[in-house]
């Protein structure tokens, strides 16, 4: 059976002299498939739009800023994702640098500088009950998002089966 995924972008945004990380949690509208969650911005990739294209385009559209520098640090495929058992095939970008001010708000939920160190943390098997209700995130990130901010310089290339809200397995290799 062909894979049809919906393709996507998910970008975090890290301003190094702070070390944190821009985040939005997805408090705007009860009737979306991530309310409740936070994560890293970005989107669905419109027709005959390059990957990087829609990485920009999201981030104008939903914290007001231009990229000036990132990189592709990954791409996961997901499948039997969420409420809707959709079929995701993602690019995983790093922002160090950009121009704009992000507002507190857009149209899905606040906008919020996160420690870096507290995003990590909620990733940790071992993390408190605490810090990961702070920081709802979808079940799977905390396995990739460490590979985000490492010093690998290889981009990671996996797959994460899920059902429904939770994964069922995380498959990764780095090239």
């Amino acid at each position: 059976m062909p894979f049809l995924p919906i393709v996507g972008t998910l970008a975090y945004i890290w301003d190094q002299e702070t070390d944190r990380v821009l985040m939005i949690r997805r408090n705007a509208r009860a009737d979306d498939d991530h309310f409740g969650k936070v994560n890293g911005l970005g989107g669905k990739l419109e027709a005959d739009e390059d990957i990087v294209a829609g990485v920009r385009r999201e981030l104008d559209e939903e914290a007001g800023i231009t990229l000036d520098e990132l990189s592709l640090r990954g791409t996961i495929t997901w499948t039997n994702f969420g409420p809707k058992d959709e079929d995701w095939m993602g690019f995983i970008f790093l922002v160090t640098a950009w121009t704009g001010s992000p507002p507190a708000a857009n149209e899905e939920g606040s906008l919020e500088w996160i420690p870096r160190e507290r995003l990590l943390l909620a990733c940790d098997d071992d993390a408190d009950v605490r810090a990961t209700a702070e920081l709802p995130m979808w079940a799977g990130d905390r396995y990739f998002v460490p590979l985000v901010f490492d010093d690998d310089p290889r981009a990671f290339h996996g797959t994460m089966p899920y059902d429904g809200d939770q994964p069922k397995d995380w498959i990764f290799e780095r090239l």
